[in-house]
């Protein structure tokens, strides 16, 4: 079974269109699945939306989280209840397309990848519209990963990706501490793995809703980068 996480804040505009292109590209693997939403108790409404979408959708589950507000403790959350031995992240924004499940999924299939990252990094992957001072964050970020993180996980190309599958042995028994926005970062230092693959795409532009990057997830990100620097 393919387990595929999404974490939520906020994505009521976004969730009917994700669940549809979700579930349809994940049908597309022939493998049983579950979508399954871990909600932060959005004030928007989401979890509504989503209790609603599961009416006609037994693949789709929900886990509202009231007491705990973070993208990476909830797609661990997600983790924890799936029953999937592939599991998967995505955010609800639909900057990252589900379609591209379909070529992540063949890619683990095909080369046997423990993880395999849907990546900007590689040849034929990029962002869509990014402004210029987006680009320089992103740029700074991946570049002080690259030069502080361990070589294990500077051989990936775009460790702060938040769209993956990886197999369960990966994180099963391993104790994973993520702050903020990058788990892959976390998966990548200290998960049980031997083969990373990385598959390009396209990151969308944000259509509906407001971001939720800002100084606060910059802070998280940098602590994160340390604690695994000087504990890896």
């Amino acid at each position: 079974m393919l387990s595929l996480i999404v974490p939520t804040y906020n994505e009521r505009q976004n969730i009917v269109q994700l669940v549809a292109r979700a579930g349809k590209t994940l049908a597309a693997t022939g493998e049983p699945f579950e979508l399954i939403i871990v909600d932060d108790n959005s004030p928007d409404g989401t979890a509504g939306e989503v209790r609603r979408l599961q009416a006609e959708r037994p693949w789709l589950k929900l886990l509202v989280r009231e007491d705990e507000r973070d993208l990476s403790t909830a797609v661990l959350a997600g983790w924890k209840m799936a029953q999937g031995e592939i599991l998967g992240v995505m955010d609800g924004d639909l900057q990252h397309p589900p379609e591209i499940l379909l070529k992540l999924f063949e890619a683990m299939r095909q080369t046997h990848g423990d993880i395999v990252v849907a990546s900007r990094n590689v040849e034929h992957g990029s962002v869509s519209d990014w402004k210029f001072r987006r680009r320089i964050i992103s740029w700074t970020a991946t570049l002080l990963a690259a030069v502080l993180l361990p070589a294990k996980i500077r051989r990936v190309k775009d460790p702060m990706s938040g769209f993956f599958l990886l197999r369960r042995t990966v994180v099963e028994g391993r104790t994973l501490k993520p702050l903020g926005y990058k788990i892959l970062l976390e998966v990548l230092a200290r998960g049980n793995y031997e083969k990373a693959v990385e598959v390009p795409y396209v990151f969308e532009e944000r259509a509906r809703g407001g971001s939720k990057m800002g100084v606060v997830q910059v802070w998280r990100y940098l602590v994160h980068l340390a604690r695994i620097r000087f504990t890896s």
